[in-house]
């Protein structure tokens, strides 16, 4: 679980899996409500595909091709980290139940894959 240990796997792959994984868990115990159900539909979809387009991206047929599928995979950290944000600003949080931990970790990611682009272009 991300928000109980420091150390985060090196594969990138694992990580971006554990980071859609601890969304999840996170949404399953977020209160029912309108607003609530909408922004966890939109936090699931982009989560999990950081993840998918990372993998689509060390398949890719080209250079062209990889740098488009790390580009995506940023654009959904970010908006990651948006719904994160709305969450965590719109509802009441123990400190042990806060989204923060999962706010910081897309950030780390979209800093990593940003990192990625920069080395690859």
């Amino acid at each position: 679980m991300l928000e109980k240990t420091n150390r985060k796997p090196f594969d990138l792959e694992e990580r971006t899996f554990l980071f859609a994984k601890e969304v999840r868990l996170f949404a399953k115990n977020l209160p029912a409500s309108g607003a609530n159900n909408e922004d966890i539909k939109q936090l699931i979809r982009s989560s999990g595909s950081i993840g998918a387009n990372y993998i689509e991206a060390n398949e890719a047929v080209s250079k062209k091709d990889f740098l488009f599928r790390i580009k995506i995979s940023k654009k959904e950290a970010k908006e990651s980290a948006y719904w994160l944000r709305l969450i965590l600003e719109t509802n009441k949080f123990s400190i042990k139940d806060s989204p923060a931990l999962l706010f910081r970790e897309a950030n780390e990611l979209k800093k990593i894959l940003s990192a990625i682009i920069e080395k690859s272009s």
